[in-house]
């Protein structure tokens, strides 16, 4: 067996996603983070980029119970949740039209946006931060267009010389704001999440 399987194993978010049936350890990194500051809540509307395999998706889904609305958006295919108001497109989210097709799927503006969008990684540490970093743009950028005021985000970044850069940016859109990492992280991973409460622009 090998040494990540015996790991595995012995993670117990890897343990608990499967007696609850999420499908993934992830799913304890957003019920942390909503637990903590609420950045969810029952009949909200919430766009999840980089759904895939949709562990976040049943959370949210759990939060909002079987009003408002979440919205999964993945370059890969993933399966459905068996709910109507559990909504995923097939959609990379550098397509040009992203936006637009968002709205439309929302009917306006949305109260939450998340972002685990991660790029496949070679093991170059200067590479891979660079392009996590690109994809926590596209993720702002989509949220600056489809954030209703007061919304919130949470975009997973990694460690790196680009972050301050990031939050530099992203900091002054929201009246609250900061890095987080979640329990559920795994303490090796480099990677961590900016969590924007209170978005200050009125949507257009």
């Amino acid at each position: 067996m090998s040494s990540w399987i015996q790991r595995r194993r012995k993670d117990q978010y890897y343990r608990l996603a499967k007696v609850r049936g999420y499908r993934s350890r992830a799913a304890y990194k957003l019920l942390q983070t909503v637990r903590t500051y609420g950045i969810i809540k029952p009949g909200d509307i919430v766009v999840d980029l980089g759904c895939s395999p949709g562990g976040w998706l049943q959370v949210a889904r759990e939060i909002l119970g079987p009003q408002g609305l979440v919205l999964g958006v993945d370059v890969a295919s993933v399966i459905p949740i068996e709910y109507p108001n559990v909504k995923i497109l097939e959609l990379d989210v550098h397509s040009p039209d992203i936006v637009e097709r968002l709205l439309t799927e929302t009917k306006g503006p949305v109260d939450t946006l998340l972002s685990d969008l991660a790029p496949s990684i070679i093991g170059s540490w200067e590479v891979d931060h660079a392009r996590q970093v690109d994809l926590a743009e596209t993720a702002l950028q989509i949220a600056r267009e489809v954030l209703k005021k007061r919304g919130c985000i949470l975009i997973k970044l990694f460690q790196g010389p680009e972050l301050k850069r990031f939050e530099a940016e992203a900091r002054p859109l929201f009246d609250t704001s900061r890095l987080l990492k979640p329990k559920a992280s795994r303490p090796e991973s480099s990677e961590i999440y900016f969590l924007g409460l209170g978005f200050k622009l009125q949507w257009r």
